[in-house]
Order: structure tokens, then C-alpha cells, then sequence
């Protein structure tokens, strides 16, 4: 096979372990974390998201962390919902390094796992951690704030001032200094991210050398590790499962409500009454009544009219009448 003829380096056994092991617990933290933001007691600044990401992420940083924030100072978040995430997070990292863990040991390092290895693998990644992340930190910190200023004076030498007449341009001379200063920090972040990751495969195979090998052929080991990962009581582990996601949705919208922000009494805005839907049945049957109450009023004023002019003319007649027997009575 493959994996017999080339030996798999350090650095390739630890991303093959602590990867998996990642994005396995990373769901149920990230569940664990809307709940704890959504009932309020934990808040996270803005600027250290990627803190976060690292505690939700990473197995290794379940005591680097705490030791980052003592040691520097720096505040990723305040509330008691951060020792909460913390506690939780170790089972749930023990129980994702014992999965892959086995897969690991038995599909490409053909060893027979030994029992416990995930509480193993946590204990151990987790002192690593602890001892090497503050020194990553401190190095990525220190070599970022020089790289900052160091991109900072190449921007204002005389050279590229010389390019143009009032100097360099704004954005120009900002995208030069992030690129320096970024591309410095970045290749020192990942060749010390590297470090970590080799020593994390060191310590996966300090525990495969210690293993025995496993008896079984290759294709019986494929066989044997993918029945690992399937329960014995499934109908219990999909209930459980399933009970836990309600429950968790249930606790979700029960505190959500109570942390919603609402507007001041200053700003709140004027109520606004919904319009009535529009039925265009019953428009057309109003507007109809109502053009036939305006055409029999219309009508009504109409032969109102024609009686008036009716009296009007009588009216005159009669007085003619009389203006001519008037004016025969006065004639000698």
C-alpha cells in the first residue's frame, strides 16, 4: 500500500488528526455558543472573532486561551457564558479526538487503538497548546508590530515619493503597507502554525508506536472502523440526538426574546394602521350602487329643473296677460 511504502511525516499524521477532530466538535460548539449568546451572559469583541473561532475550532486551545488572557491581557469576551463554553468543550473535543482518533489509527497507521485514546490525544494536544500557543502569540504579535512599522517608513521614502508630485497616493500607500506587513505576519503565522501541527503528529505517533498492530487486512480494517462510527442502539442515539436539537431549539427561542433589543422611548416610531386588503368585488358592487344613487339624484334634479322652468314660464305668461289688459284699460 501506499501508506506502508511512504511513511506519513509528522506534520502530515497531525493535520490528518487534529482537522477531523476540528470540524467534528465544531457543530455542537457552535450550537452551545447561539445559546449563550442568545440568553446574554456571553459577549465577544468584535476585533478578537478570530480568538473564537481558534477556542471553537481547535482542541488545542482549550488552555491556551485562559493562559493568553492572563499572560497579555487580552479580553476576547466578558460573561459567564465563556467558562461555560470552556467547560463544555472538553468532552465534547475528548469524544471528536477518540472518533478520528481510531479511524486514524486504524485505517492509515494500521495500528489496533488503544483504549482511551481520545482523552489521550485531548490531554496532550491541550498541554501542547498551553505551552506553545502564548509563545505563538507573543512571536506573530511582536513581528506583526514591527512589520506594521517597518511598511509604514518604506511607504515614505524619498523613491516612491520621487513617483509623484505630492508623494504617494493614499490608497496606494495603505494597500503597499497592508501587503507588506501582511504578507510578513502571515508566513510567520503559518510557519509556526506548522511547528504546532508536526507536534501534534509526534504525539499521535508516540501513541501508534506504543499500539500494536492490528491483525486484520486492509479491506477487514476499512470494514472494522466504519462499523465503528455506526451505534449500537441506533433508535437510542437518534432519539437522543434528536431530543437534544429540540431541546436546544426550545431553550433558543425561550431566552431570545427576553435579549432582543428594543427602541427607546425617545425613538419610537408612529404607528402605522395596516391597509385594508383590496377586493375588487366588492369595490366594483360599491361603486356601482354608488353611480346608480348619483344617476337617480342626477335624474330627480333634472325633472326638478324642468318644473321649475315650467312655473317660470306660466308664470310669465300670466303676467303678460295682465300687462295687456292693463294697458287697454288706460287707453282713451
Amino acid at each position: 500500500m501506499a501508506t506502508e511504502r511512504e511513511p506519513l511525516s509528522p506534520t502530515q499524521i497531525g493535520l490528518g488528526v487534529l482537522w477531523p477532530a476540528c470540524w467534528t466538535g465544531l457543530p455542537i460548539k457552535l450550537a452551545l455558543a447561539v445559546v449563550l449568546f442568545a440568553m446574554g451572559i456571553m459577549q465577544f469583541e468584535g476585533r478578537l472573532g478570530i480568538a473564537f473561532l481558534m477556542l471553537l475550532a481547535s482542541p488545542v486551545t482549550i488552555l491556551a486561551m485562559p493562559i493568553i488572557m492572563l499572560w497579555f491581557g487580552s479580553h476576547f469576551g466578558e460573561g459567564s457564558g465563556v467558562p461555560i463554553l470552556f467547560f463544555f468543550s472538553i468532552p465534547i473535543d475528548i469524544w471528536a479526538f477518540g472518533v478520528v482518533g481510531k479511524t486514524y489509527l486504524l485505517e492509515r497507521l494500521r495500528k489496533e487503538p488503544p483504549d482511551g485514546v481520545g482523552f489521550t490525544l485531548w490531554w496532550k494536544s491541550a498541554v501542547a497548546g498551553a505551552l506553545f500557543l502564548p509563545i505563538v502569540w507573543f512571536i506573530v504579535s511582536a513581528v506583526t508590530e514591527t512589520a506594521v512599522s517597518t511598511s509604514h517608513s518604506i511607504a515614505q521614502v524619498e523613491s516612491l515619493r520621487s513617483l509623484f508630485d505630492t508623494g504617494l497616493p493614499v490608497a496606494e500607500r495603505i494597500g503597499l503597507e497592508v501587503t507588506i506587513w501582511g504578507t510578513i505576519a502571515f508566513g510567520v503565522l503559518i510557519v509556526l502554525l506548522t511547528i504546532g501541527v508536526s507536534t501534534i503528529g509526534r504525539i499521535v505517533c508516540d501513541i501508534a508506536a506504543a499500539a500494536p498492530k492490528a491483525p486484520d487486512d486492509y479491506q477487514a480494517l476499512i470494514v472494522r472502523w466504519d462499523l465503528m462510527r455506526v451505534p449500537r442502539d441506533q433508535g437510542l442515539f437518534l432519539t437522543g440526538i434528536t431530543g437534544t436539537g429540540v431541546l436546544i431549539c426550545l431553550l433558543f427561542w425561550a431566552v431570545l426574546p427576553e435579549t432582543t433589543p428594543h427602541p427607546h422611548e425617545c425613538c419610537k416610531k408612529p404607528d402605522v394602521k395596516a391597509e385594508a386588503p383590496f377586493k375588487p368585488i366588492e369595490t366594483l358592487n360599491r361603486s356601482e350602487q354608488q353611480i346608480g344613487a348619483l344617476a337617480t339624484k342626477v335624474e330627480a334634479l333634472e325633472q326638478q329643473a324642468d318644473r321649475q322652468d315650467e312655473k317660470e314660464k306660466g308664470k310669465g305668461k300670466a303676467d303678460g296677460g295682465k300687462t295687456a289688459n292693463a294697458s287697454a284699460v288706460t287707453k282713451p
